[in-house]
C-alpha cells in the first residue's frame, strides 16, 4: 500500500479490502506538463494526455461539438474542443472519461477576450475508459499565469524532450483591446511546421491561420488556401430585390471551407479568382454554415465583404489539392439516394449535348451524358449541366475524377454534376494513373456492366454484352421474369419479305394496322376515326447467323429500314407499283453483317411458349472495336490454356 498523496502520472490509485489504496502501474504514461507547455506557448510533439470529462455543447441546425477536460497527470485544463471530423469517436464510444489519448495534432485559437482554445484536430485513444480504470495521479486545474515559477521545472522539462519545431502561424486575435504584439505567445500545432506571414501593403505582417481554426467570434484573420470548385455566375431574384452571386470551396492542410461573394463584389473577385490557384484570402464575414446547399464539411462559411482581400499565393507547395473520398461505381447501389459521393472513372463513351427547358425556372440549360467505368467492371450514367456539357471533350476516353456528384435512383443508379460539385479531368493522382494503366491494357475491352440502366435499352455507351448467338442460347438468356440483352455481330441469311409491311395509323403516336373500308377511308380502331390516308410501317423477320450458330429476329422500322437502306414510305410506294424492283432490294440485304442490339424475352401465347427476339438497334460493325474484341477473347483463351 502506498499513503503518498501524488504518485507519478504513470500510476493511478486504486481502492483496496480493509482500507488503504494501491497504486497501479499503467503501460501508458502520460505527459507530465504538457498543458503547460501548450499554454505558454512552447513547441510540443504529441503529448499523451487523458480525458476527464467531455460534455456535447449545441450549435444550434450544425454538427455537435464537444468540450473535453483533458489532463497530462500533474495538471487540468477544460479549454479543449474536439474537431468536428472526430465525431465518430465519441458515436462508437471509443472516446469516454478516463480515456488515454495521443494527441497527433492540434491548434491553439486566442478568443477576443484572450482565452485560449484548444482544436484537437485529430488524436489516437490509446488505451480505452475500460482499460484504464480511472484518473490517473493527482492533477489540479491550471491556473493561466499563476505558479509559474512551481510549474517552469515540469514545463522546461517536458519541453525539453521534444524534437525542435517551428510553430505554426497565429490561430486568432490578441485580447480586444490590446494591440497585437509578437511576444504574445503564438497559438501551437501539434506537428512541426514553419510559420507562414503575409506582408500587408500597409508593411506590416498578418499571420496566416489554418481554416480550421476560424469561426465567427474572430475579426481579423488571414488564410492561406487553394480553389478547389468555383461556380459559375448566378442571378437571384426576390421580393428584397435581385443580384448576382458565385461560390468557391477553399482547402487547406487543416480543412476545407465554403466562400460566397455576392453582387458588389461578383464583378471585382470572379475574373481574378482561378481554380485550382492559391490565395490569400483575409477579412471576410463568417456565419454558421447552411448545409442545405453545401457539402463542405465544415461548421462555418465566409461571405465576401468590402474589406475582403484576396492576394495569390506564390510558395503554394504545401498547400493540399482537391481531396477526394472516392467511392467504386459498384459499390454506387448501395449509395442512398440523394447522397453525395466523390467517383474516379473512365469515361468510355458519352452523349452529345442538347438542350432541354427547366420547367422550374423555365429558362434553357445544356445537358450532357457521360458513362464512366472503373476496375469494379460496372458503368455509371453521369449528368453533366451547363457549361460543364457544353465544354466537356470525352473523344480521348479520358480520366474524370468529380467531387460531390449526387446520387440519383434514376434508371438505377446514376449521378448528377451539381453547381457545387468539381470536375477534374485526368488528374495528377495515383488513382488515375492506375486507372489509366487498367484502361489501357484491358479495360477498354471488357464488357462493363450499367448500373444506370436497369429498365433496359440501347443508349448509346450503354453496357453492350456482347455474346455469340451459341453463348445467348447457352445461357438461357431471356427465360427469367424480365428481358434480357445482348449484342452480336452477325449476317443476315434470310428475309421473310411476306407481310413484311403495312398501312398503319397516321396519327403521330399509333402505329395501329388500318382496316380498308373500301370507299377510300382507312378506319383505326384504336383512335375510333377513319381516315383518308395512312403511313407505311415494317415487320421484317429476319434470319441471322455467326460462326457457331442462327437466330430468327424480328426488326421493325428503324432497325428494318437499316437493313434494307431505303426508309418505309419509298418501299410501300415501290412494293405497290414495281415489286420486282422490291424484291431486288429484299436480295440485296443478304449476307451483310452488322452489330445487332437484341432483346430476347419468353413469350406465351395460346397456352404456347416460345423465345421472341426483337432488334433493339442495328448498324454497321466497328471494325477497329470488333478487331479490339477478338484480341482480348484471343488472350483470355490464350491464358486460360497455359
Amino acid at each position: 500500500a502506498v499513503l503518498r498523496g501524488a504518485e507519478p502520472s504513470g500510476f493511478w490509485r486504486a481502492g483496496k479490502a480493509g482500507g488503504g489504496s494501491v497504486v497501479v502501474r499503467m503501460a501508458v504514461c502520460l505527459s507530465e506538463g504538457a498543458i503547460a507547455s501548450i499554454m505558454q506557448g512552447e513547441n510540443v510533439g504529441m503529448p499523451i494526455l487523458q480525458l476527464i470529462t467531455i460534455r456535447a455543447i449545441s450549435t444550434g441546425a450544425g454538427l455537435p461539438r464537444y468540450r473535453m477536460l483533458m489532463s497530462d497527470g500533474v495538471n487540468t485544463l477544460s479549454s479543449f474542443m474536439l474537431a468536428t471530423q472526430l465525431n465518430s469517436l465519441v458515436d462508437q464510444g471509443q472516446l469516454t472519461a478516463n480515456a488515454i489519448c495521443k494527441i497527433k495534432r492540434f491548434i491553439v485559437n486566442v478568443l477576443k477576450d484572450g482565452r485560449k482554445v484548444i482544436i484537437l484536430m485529430d488524436l489516437d485513444v490509446v488505451k480505452t475508459a475500460d482499460a484504464v480504470g480511472g484518473m490517473i495521479g493527482n492533477p489540479v486545474q491550471y491556473v493561466e499565469g499563476a505558479g509559474q515559477a512551481g510549474q517552469q521545472q515540469q514545463t522546461s522539462a517536458f519541453a525539453g524532450n521534444q524534437a525542435p519545431s517551428k510553430p505554426l502561424q497565429q490561430n486568432g486575435n490578441p485580447a480586444a483591446g490590446r494591440p497585437a504584439t509578437h511576444t504574445s505567445p503564438p497559438p501551437t500545432l501539434g506537428k512541426a511546421s514553419s510559420s507562414s506571414f503575409l506582408n500587408t501593403p500597409g508593411g506590416s505582417q498578418a499571420k496566416v491561420v489554418p481554416i480550421a481554426s476560424l469561426n465567427p467570434y474572430q475579426s481579423k484573420w488571414t488564410i492561406c488556401a487553394r480553389v478547389t470548385q468555383k461556380s459559375q455566375i448566378r442571378t437571384w431574384s426576390n421580393s428584397r430585390g435581385e443580384g448576382k452571386l458565385f461560390s468557391i470551396e477553399l482547402v487547406d492542410e487543416s480543412g476545407e471551407i465554403r466562400a460566397t461573394v455576392f453582387t458588389n463584389q461578383v464583378d471585382k473577385f470572379f475574373p481574378i479568382i482561378e481554380l485550382n490557384k492559391v490565395y490569400y484570402i483575409s477579412k471576410g464575414a463568417l456565419k454558421t454554415a447552411n448545409k442545405q446547399y453545401t457539402t463542405v464539411k465544415n461548421d462555418y462559411e465566409i461571405t465576401f465583404t468590402n474589406e475582403t482581400s484576396v492576394i495569390p499565393c506564390e510558395d503554394a507547395a504545401h498547400v493540399p489539392s482537391v481531396q477526394f473520398d472516392f467511392v467504386s461505381i459498384g459499390d454506387l447501389e448501395n449509395v442512398n439516394k440523394d447522397s453525395f459521393v466523390d467517383v474516379i472513372g473512365i469515361c468510355k463513351s458519352f452523349e452529345d449535348d442538347r438542350k432541354i427547358v427547366v420547367k422550374a425556372s423555365n429558362r434553357e440549360v445544356s445537358k450532357r451524358d457521360i458513362h464512366l467505368v472503373d476496375m469494379s467492371g460496372k458503368m455509371v450514367t453521369v449528368t453533366l449541366w451547363g457549361v460543364d456539357a457544353e465544354k466537356f471533350d470525352g473523344s480521348r476516353q479520358p480520366v474524370v475524377a468529380i467531387k460531390g456528384a449526387r446520387v440519383s435512383d434514376f434508371g438505377g443508379r446514376s449521378l448528377s454534376v451539381l453547381s457545387s460539385s468539381t470536375i477534374i479531368i485526368n488528374p495528377d493522382s495515383p488513382e488515375s494513373f492506375k486507372l489509366r494503366g487498367w484502361f489501357d491494357s484491358e479495360g477498354q475491352l471488357q464488357e462493363c456492366a450499367s448500373i444506370s440502366n436497369a429498365q433496359g435499352g440501347s443508349a448509346a455507351g450503354v453496357s453492350t454484352n456482347w455474346k455469340t448467338l451459341y453463348e445467348a442460347k447457352s445461357e438461357n438468356l431471356g427465360q427469367g421474369d424480365k428481358a434480357d440483352y445482348f449484342s452480336c455481330v452477325a449476317t443476315v441469311v434470310y428475309l421473310r419479305k411476306e407481310n413484311c409491311m403495312y398501312k398503319a395509323c397516321p396519327s403521330q403516336d399509333c402505329n395501329k394496322k388500318l382496316i380498308d373500308e373500301l370507299n377510300g377511308l382507312y378506319r383505326c380502331e384504336k383512335c375510333n376515326q377513319e381516315f383518308p390516308n395512312f403511313k407505311y410501317r415494317m415487320i421484317l423477320s429476319i434470319n441471322v447467323a455467326d460462326f457457331q450458330d442462327n437466330q430468327w429476329i424480328t426488326c421493325f422500322q428503324e432497325s428494318a429500314e437499316a437493313i434494307l437502306g431505303q426508309n418505309a414510305a419509298y418501299l410501300g410506294e415501290l412494293k405497290e407499283k414495281n415489286e420486282s424492283a422490291f424484291d431486288e432490294i429484299v436480295q440485296k440485304a443478304n449476307f451483310s453483317t452488322y452489330e445487332f442490339r437484341v432483346r430476347v424475352k419468353l413469350e406465351t401465347f395460346n397456352d404456347e411458349s416460345r423465345l421472341k427476339a426483337t432488334a433493339v438497334d442495328v448498324k454497321p460493325v466497328s471494325l477497329k472495336e470488333y478487331s479490339k474484341r477478338l484480341i482480348m477473347n484471343i488472350r483470355k483463351n490464350a491464358m486460360q490454356l497455359a
